[in-house]
């Protein structure tokens, strides 16, 4: 039998399951494109790419319900996990760390996972997105628990390593999404809630590092966005959990300050040298005229959320 490397299953079979796939679809008006102008390439490609936020819009009611699941659990603590292999895997790893410089969450918070390690970030780890069982590993390696969600990610939809990872954080009791590019896929089946953006097949035959990807990125960024607004991670459209870790951050805390409360530049040196430079700290005691101590009391209080702060503060010196 002609099998794979890994055994996972014959070539035949996978072949057989890859021709059933949308973004594995072969588009034979695309055959000689490369005998095209770098132009009417470039204009073919923009044109393709544009197609995806439609896609995306479509599946809105299950990107908006799978959002309010994961907020409500990490309101209780949990944390949001991304689970992929290939640029699946390098896209949630991307969302995740790029949640502690814009919204100050702690590492540990907003985690991605991908097959076969860091290291499988810049360098394919062979048969690592073939294995459920490593998925399994990795999500147990974190303890992974109730309060936490897991949201798998595979363009084909039937990466055994998202599936894997999706089916085993249920039986931990854990919130899980499927994020796919393909309809009736088995990741959407193995999950609470399934994602279908099905951008149709790719520019080029099956690289899905194009307008799945593209899709999948702007499915990461609407979750991990909105799940942060709604933790009260942002004042309005303005970061107020911002890290200020280097000189254009520190610019942009005062900036945030000012945009959010008016005040003189004088005012706003005052509240963050008394809020140890946060910003959210900071835009309270301006607006809500208290102290620093108490700014950090009140937003304890609230569970980080500032209008509910302020709310607070005001009603207590009415």
């Amino acid at each position: 039998m002609n099998t794979s490397p890994t055994g996972a299953a014959p070539y035949g079979e996978l072949r057989a399951q890859l021709d059933t796939l949308t973004t594995e679809a072969f588009r034979p008006e695309l055959a000689e494109i490369d005998q095209l102008p770098t132009a009417e390439l470039a204009a073919l490609m923009n044109g393709e790419d544009a197609t995806v936020p439609a896609a995306v819009a479509a599946r809105l009611p299950q990107i908006a319900a799978a959002i309010d699941g994961i907020a409500a659990r990490m309101a209780r603590g949990g944390r949001l996990i991304y689970a992929g292999a290939g640029t699946a895997g390098r896209l949630g790893v991307l969302d995740a760390s790029e949640c502690p410089p814009t919204f100050n969450t702690d590492p540990s918070e907003v985690v991605g996972l991908i097959a076969g390690g860091p290291s499988a970030m810049v360098k394919a780890v062979e048969g690592a997105e073939d294995s459920k069982e490593l998925a399994a590993e990795d999500l147990d390696a974190i303890e992974v628990g109730p309060d936490d969600s897991v949201v798998g990610i595979s363009a084909s939809g039937r990466t055994p390593y998202a599936i894997g990872a999706v089916e085993h954080a249920r039986t931990l009791g854990a919130l899980t999404v499927g994020l796919s590019c393909n309809a009736d896929s088995a990741l959407a089946a193995a999950a609470e809630h399934g994602i279908e953006v099905v951008v149709g097949p790719e520019l080029l035959t099956g690289s899905t590092r194009l307008k799945s990807g593209t899709a999948q990125k702007l499915v990461l960024n609407m979750i991990s966005t909105l799940v942060m607004i709604r933790l009260g991670k942002t004042y309005g459209n303005l970061m107020v959990d911002v890290r200020a870790s280097n000189e254009k951050l520190r610019a942009r805390s005062r900036r945030i300050v000012s945009l959010a409360t008016g005040a003189a530049d004088a005012e706003i040196e005052a509240a963050l040298t008394a809020a140890d430079g946060e910003v959210k700290n900071a835009i309270l005691i301006i607006l809500g005229e208290v102290d620093g101590p108490t700014a950090t009391t009140l937003l304890d209080e609230e569970h980080g959320h500032l209008r509910a702060a302020l709310k607070s503060a005001r009603s207590a010196t009415a």
